[in-house]
């Protein structure tokens, strides 16, 4: 691990100051927040990761959940995973949500990683990881060792010829099914970003994840009110029942009226470069009364635009069959 500077924050204001200090007088270094550290310290203790300075803001007052203006919820940056996921009016309102937060590592990890945290989550492409191994992501014109090499849990969905790497987190997929906002602060001020928005695609600069800007940080994330009637389900399919990242999985939320698809919105995890929705699966189903037939035909919407490489092939299959299952049963409870 290289040498960096410590500063623990005393406010919002502050930690952002620090970071636009450190990176003039440093001309451009690297500068990290660290919340819960669950992937930022992982990757500073293999070189991936090499901040001159590290922030530390657990002290801010960000770790509240709370109702917001329009009914719905306000979800502060350091709010742990495991308190978000046992939250009662959360579990109540957003099933898929606390579903999506509990299939995730280990209770352990639970307790310390945070929402911000999990919102800029990084890859777990082995070649990534790898400082000796080719990686656009990480080194820039580097070139893509997995595209020729080890693939399995890599995306399918969203890829470009620089870099197939998958995003690992299942709350931003649920996040994605519920409309969520990312709200931002920096040295330019306040902005807030959907959730649909706030991934970027690899194209040609995989070191780019999100529209997150040098010295900004996550403050707080906003979820709209529950829709009347609808119900949610995350569905996660992994090698091993725990701690174990999603090969592909499914956040859906659905209301049902008349019999007929009334409104929905359907995420998948571990297939794509970012957490992944399509409008064209879910137009697939509006209007629509739930059935085998439906259901293969806005899978069929959703996975058609994958680009799977001969390790991941199988994903095809594993989503399509991922994304039926999760529409029968919500429909099957509705």
């Amino acid at each position: 691990m290289q040498a960096f500077t410590y500063t623990r924050a005393k406010s919002v204001d502050h930690a952002i100051e620090t970071s636009a200090h450190a990176s003039t007088a440093q001309q451009g270094a690297e500068i990290r927040f660290v919340a819960g550290g669950t992937t930022l310290i992982d990757l500073m203790k293999l070189d991936v990761e090499k901040p001159m300075q590290v922030i530390d803001i657990n002290r801010l007052p960000l770790a509240n959940i709370e109702r917001d203006g329009d009914g719905g919820f306000r979800v502060g940056a350091l709010v742990r995973n495991a308190d978000l996921a046992n939250h009662a009016q959360i579990r109540q309102a957003y099933p898929v949500l606390s579903q999506a937060l509990l299939a995730g590592a280990s209770g352990q990890l639970r307790n310390m990683a945070t929402t911000s945290g999990n919102l800029l989550q990084r890859t777990r492409c082995v070649y990534f990881r790898d400082i000796n191994s080719a990686c656009n992501k990480r080194s820039p014109g580097s070139g893509c060792a997995a595209m020729d090499g080890y693939h399995r849990n890599l995306a399918i969905l969203g890829v470009s010829e620089h870099c197939i790497a998958s995003n690992p987190s299942d709350m931003n997929v649920a996040l994605m099914a519920l409309d969520a906002t990312v709200s931002i602060r920096g040295p330019k001020g306040q902005r807030d970003v959907a959730v649909a928005d706030f991934f970027v695609l690899p194209g040609d600069a995989p070191q780019r994840e999100t529209v997150m800007e040098p010295g900004e940080l996550i403050t707080h994330v906003r979820i709209p009110p529950a829709k009347a009637g609808a119900k949610s389900l995350y569905l996660k399919l992994r090698d091993r029942a725990s701690y174990e990242f999603a090969l592909a999985s499914v956040a859906i939320v659905m209301g049902l009226e008349g019999g007929r698809i009334r409104d929905v919105a359907i995420a998948m995890g571990g297939v794509g470069t970012r957490p992944w929705r399509s409008a064209a699966a879910e137009q697939a189903l509006r209007g629509n009364a739930p059935g085998q037939a439906v259901f293969e035909n806005a899978a069929k919407a959703f996975l058609a635009d994958a680009r799977p490489h001969p390790g991941n092939q199988f994903k095809l299959e594993l989503a399509r069959r991922c994304l039926i299952k999760a529409m029968s049963d919500l429909s099957a409870s509705a």
